[in-house]
């Protein structure tokens, strides 16, 4: 069992959240997936959360990154891991290095797509040793079908699947505190903006 997601423990890893990669996902809204990824991008920021950005093929139909990830995490966009084609990003020497030079244990990951994005990077680690979890709307598959294997292999794995505003909580911890005011405005700013007016802290 691996200990509790901290902002001091933990590293957020984004894999192929790429303007074209986006527009794979069929399963939920890829808006949606969109709009999760740069709140997590922005969780990070204000924890000051290690992030490790990758990338497949830019220069093909997958495109570059989210232009609102690059402008919000500038200094990782401009590290990010540019992978030639390796499928599995674990797999491919320098993300594995980034991930390593954090000193994290603890990776909360997502990516575009679930289904082959996701799944073996997510697994591998599991397997190694990190505690994972896969933020699941911020991720997305081209099919339904595609998206329930991958997610359950993945929990077969051990990795924890989640969702963008319980991984906020639960890094949180405490709204009270400084950085879980920023949280949870940012909670019901971007993740759930409809909700904002008129709800009360819990």
């Amino acid at each position: 069992m691996s200990e509790q997601f901290t902002a001091e423990n933990t590293a957020l890893l984004l894999i192929d959240h790429q303007v074209g990669t986006m527009q794979l996902i069929k399963n939920i809204d890829k808006e949606l997936a969109a709009k999760q990824s740069i709140a997590l991008a922005k969780m990070a920021k204000i924890l000051n959360m290690p992030v490790v950005i990758t990338s497949s093929q830019e220069d093909r139909a997958q495109g570059p990154i989210l232009p609102e990830i690059a402008e919000i995490l500038p200094e990782a966009h401009e590290a990010r891991i540019k992978r030639p084609g390796v499928v599995n990003a674990w797999a491919y020497p320098d993300f594995k290095k980034a991930v390593l030079a954090t000193g994290k244990k603890n990776l909360i990951m997502a990516g575009v797509t679930t289904d082959v994005c996701l799944i073996f990077p997510a697994i591998d680690a599991a397997k190694e040793g990190f505690g994972v979890q896969a933020v699941m709307d911020a991720s997305g598959s081209p099919s339904d079908l595609s998206e329930e294997f991958s997610r359950q292999r993945m929990h077969d794995a051990g990795v924890v699947l989640t969702a963008t505003n319980t991984l906020m909580a639960e890094i949180a911890q405490d709204w009270s505190t400084p950085t879980g005011q920023q949280l949870i405005t940012l909670l019901f700013t971007d993740v759930f903006p409809a909700l904002g007016a008129g709800i009360n802290e819990s």
